[in-house]
């Protein structure tokens, strides 16, 4: 499995799909990043399910998830 792989999101500000770069080395993880179209601080939070799959889940920085 590559380490890092491109993954599609919609931002929670504008709405626009983005392509960010995910690393998979560090499956459980939470971080920000900014969105590409709006500049506006979006929270990853990259978990694994018991098959091994990865989830991508994005939030706007005032969400709780």
């Amino acid at each position: 499995m590559d380490t890092i792989y491109e993954e599609s999101v919609d931002c929670p500000y504008c709405g626009e799909r983005i392509e960010v770069l995910i690393n998979t080395e560090d499956a459980s993880q939470a971080y920000i990043e900014d969105c590409q179209v709006c500049c506006r601080p979006i929270s990853f939070v990259i978990s694994t399910a018991m098959n091994g799959e990865l989830h991508v889940t994005v939030h706007s920085e005032n969400d709780t998830y």
